[in-house]
């Protein structure tokens, strides 16, 4: 018999079959279906995977799905308050924080935990916090307006 693996996604109890040696990232694409946590690298480079782990920004291509058993796993599709968009989602359409699109669900959750654990962080460490994720269009100015001014707009 396949061991189960239980977690908690998106505020509802989750059960897959584990012992398959597959990533995180394919349970939630392939056998969950929620598609807004990207494959970019593979290899935990570019942050298009990223998604919360008990409130930690981590890349879910790295993750084994055994890697999550009994935790808390936040991606992109539950960010938001039902239909209210989370500040930072909201953030991002205001400040046309994307082009196209494809770094943004990583670039929000990893801005989401920074900003959990530092809620008025500076640009300096909104910088070095989002500097392991990539766009590939050039919407960096952008992202660090949007995150910046859910950061409280600080100064430094």
């Amino acid at each position: 018999m396949q061991e189960k693996i239980r977690f908690k996604l998106n505020g509802k109890p989750v059960e897959l079959d584990g012992g398959s040696g597959r990533s995180l990232l394919w349970a939630l694409r392939g056998e969950l279906n929620l598609t807004g946590t990207k494959f970019g690298c593979g290899e935990g480079l570019c942050g298009a995977c990223t998604v919360l782990i008990d409130g930690v920004a981590e890349r879910a291509c790295l993750l084994d799905i055994g890697a999550v058993a009994n935790k808390t796993v936040t991606t992109i599709e539950g960010l938001a308050n039902g239909d209210e968009l989370h500040p930072l989602q909201q953030a991002f359409i205001e400040h046309d924080a994307l082009q196209c699109g494809y770094c943004t669900p990583g670039m929000i959750m990893t801005a989401a935990a920074l900003l959990a654990e530092k809620p008025a962080a500076s640009k300096a460490e909104i910088v070095a916090g989002l500097d392991n994720n990539l766009c590939r269009c050039g919407a960096h100015k952008r992202i660090l307006e949007a995150v910046r001014s859910v950061a409280g707009g600080a100064k430094s």
